[in-house]
């Protein structure tokens, strides 16, 4: 695995969101409820929207162009349910965030 520093644990704060480019590919982190991180595809499976520009409440992500919902927690589609996100590992060390994008890769779905 070639773990990546993403950013530091200040800049994503709990139920907040942000996207980052890790190697070539756009990488969603989100601070879950707790204080968790999951990082995701960045780009929604529909229509190739930038996820970080819907809304994150904590639970859920939701695509800003046609309200495709996914949980925060697994990637799994609830709006659809058919669609899901790729999950990428995430490592803390210390104060940092990183990421793992080896053989992930972004998943599409139905238009």
């Amino acid at each position: 695995m070639a773990f990546k520093k993403v950013c530091k644990l200040d800049d994503l704060w709990e139920g907040e969101m942000e996207s980052f480019q890790v190697d070539g590919q756009e990488v969603l982190l989100a601070a879950l409820d707790g204080g968790v991180v999951h990082a995701y595809q960045g780009i929604c499976p529909h229509q190739d929207i930038l996820l970080v520009e819907g809304t994150f409440d904590g639970k859920t992500l939701a695509c800003r162009a046609h309200q495709w919902i996914f949980d925060a927690q697994t990637g799994a589609g609830i709006n659809p349910s058919d669609a899901s996100l790729a999950s990428y590992p995430v490592k803390i060390e210390g104060d940092d965030v990183l990421v793992d994008t080896e053989g992930v890769v972004p998943l599409f779905a139905h238009t």
